[in-house]
């Protein structure tokens, strides 16, 4: 047994002795190859370099040498990528927490920190961090990472989206949600006749203009009221799967409106953009008929052979960026391609639970929060600095809460449902939230919004999922005096 340990050691040291010797010898050797590979004219320009470097004045320590390199690494683009990612995650998760802890939803505080590492607060007050810690050569690489963080996102949300439930309460909810859109998109139209030339860029047309403005002030924001919904703990409840199917119906709805708003802006008139509409409408319908069907069973792989997985999940993957890649080419975003991809998965509970889980981590907690951030980059509280641009802030807000709603409310209690719950489905459907951010940057990317308009939709984004919590307390709270006191008359009489 002590011969055998020693054969090893000695095996061990020989090796580690003979290589690294060899090693040493080939490099010191190697230096002559150096000497005879440089030109005269190197040397001597070495030589001279060797000369002005034992300089007393220009002699660079070795603390020197290793401070001159952590500095070019802390300017790295890489290193200024981690810097980023690290603030924007912990600030992020800091704000989410604190808004949850006064029942507000975590987005909420993402978005808040997106505004304050952005030039509003950040770039303001200390530029020189701002500057460093967003230059702008570095931006470029943020808003790739935050789309695909955008991209897991829409897929998830797609997931979410149970296309049963609006079949089983398809009448209500399609009343319902489209008032909801139709109300404030005509009041955004009409609001865009007195923004256009104020805010709009001289290369976009009225229409461009107008049909953006009435998206914007359409959409619900559906994954952050499901989390609202399951919060307050609504969902099981008639006014919760509700809000639910309404929203559902609205966001569908919406990105339709969407697409073809976006299909006209880059066609440029209405007959250009049916190419674009025809070819999307074609993509949607094979996806939805003939694809669905043709992967229903996969959902049943993933469960029932846990060793194919790997697999299964890299087909989910192509699928996703396949249909994304569809969309882009059509002049779509890729959004709405990895939206339809998550509305495609099969119906199996557990397979989309555990898809679900999957993505939803990586892209809620670490790339979602880049989207914010970006958005707070691009969104400066400083433009609307002026008395008149605080006006129509106002206004546009004014116009979106009335137009949601109430276009919400009204068509809720024309179908049956009681005044409060109308309200409180109003005051549900009014949250805009992540998805109005989504809208509001394809707008700017497209060259549609100006800088201050932006800023004014992205507060107003901010303000109507603010409001949302409180004002469901406050009708909750009214209601709830209005039975006590209608049991006090009773008990009375």
């Amino acid at each position: 047994m002590k011969n055998n340990k020693f054969k090893l050691l000695f095996f061990y040291a020989f090796v580690i002795s003979v290589f690294s010797t060899g090693t040493f010898l080939v490099l010191r050797f190697g230096k002559i190859l150096e000497i005879h590979k440089f030109s005269t004219e190197v040397i001597g320009n070495t030589l001279s370099s060797f000369k002005s470097e034992l300089n007393p004045h220009n002699t660079l320590t070795a603390f020197d040498i290793f401070y001159n390199d952590v500095f070019l690494n802390l300017h790295s683009p890489l290193t200024i990528l981690f810097l980023q990612i690290i603030s924007i995650i912990v600030l992020s998760r800091i704000l989410g927490y604190l808004c949850n802890k006064i029942g507000q939803p975590s987005v909420i505080g993402e978005i808040i920190a997106g505004i304050i590492l952005g030039p509003s607060i950040l770039g303001y007050y200390f530029p020189s961090i701002s500057s460093y810690l967003f230059p702008l050569k570095s931006l470029a690489n943020l808003q790739f990472l935050s789309q695909i963080g955008l991209i897991l996102f829409m897929f998830v949300v797609g997931m979410e989206l149970d296309l049963k439930l609006l079949k089983n309460r398809a009448q209500e909810a399609v009343i319902i949600s489209h008032s909801s859109i139709v109300t404030p998109f005509f009041m955004g139209v009409t609001l865009s006749y007195f923004l256009y030339d104020k805010f709009a860029p001289i290369n976009a047309s009225f229409i461009e203009f107008a049909l953006f403005i009435g998206t914007a002030m359409s959409i619900t924001a559906f994954p952050v009221l499901a989390r609202i919904i399951q919060e307050k703990g609504l969902s099981n409840t008639y006014l919760g799967s509700m809000a639910i199917t309404c929203a559902a119906a609205d966001d569908v709805s919406a990105w339709c409106i969407l697409a073809a708003v976006i299909a006209i802006i880059k066609a440029g008139t209405f007959l250009n953009a049916f190419f674009n509409i025809a070819a999307i409408t074609s993509f949607v319908l094979f996806m939805i008929y003939y694809f669905k069907p043709l992967i229903r069973n996969l959902g049943s792989l993933y469960i029932d052979k846990p060793h194919n997985n790997k697999t299964i999940m890299a087909f989910v993957f192509v699928i996703l960026l396949t249909s994304s890649f569809v969309t882009e080419s059509l002049g779509l975003q890729a959004l709405f391609g990895a939206f339809l991809a998550g509305v495609i998965m099969p119906d199996n509970l557990h397979f989309k639970k555990l898809l679900i889980k999957k993505v939803e981590d990586i892209s809620l907690v670490l790339l979602l929060p880049l989207f914010f951030v970006f958005t707070g980059l691009r969104t400066q509280i400083g433009l609307v600095s002026s008395g008149e641009l605080w006006f129509y802030a106002i206004i546009v807000l004014i116009t979106a809460v009335m137009g949601k709603f109430f276009g919400s409310t009204l068509s809720a209690r024309f179908v049956g449902m009681s005044w409060k719950d109308s309200f409180l489905l109003g005051t549900l459907m009014n949250t805009r939230g992540l998805m109005e951010l989504i809208v509001l940057n394809i707008g700017y990317d497209l060259g549609i919004l100006k800088p201050e308009i932006f800023t004014i939709l992205v507060l107003m984004a901010l303000t109507t999922t603010f409001m949302t919590s409180p004002i469901l307390s406050i009708i909750n709270f009214i209601f709830k005096e209005k039975n006590e006191t209608e049991v006090k008359i009773i008990d009375t009489i």
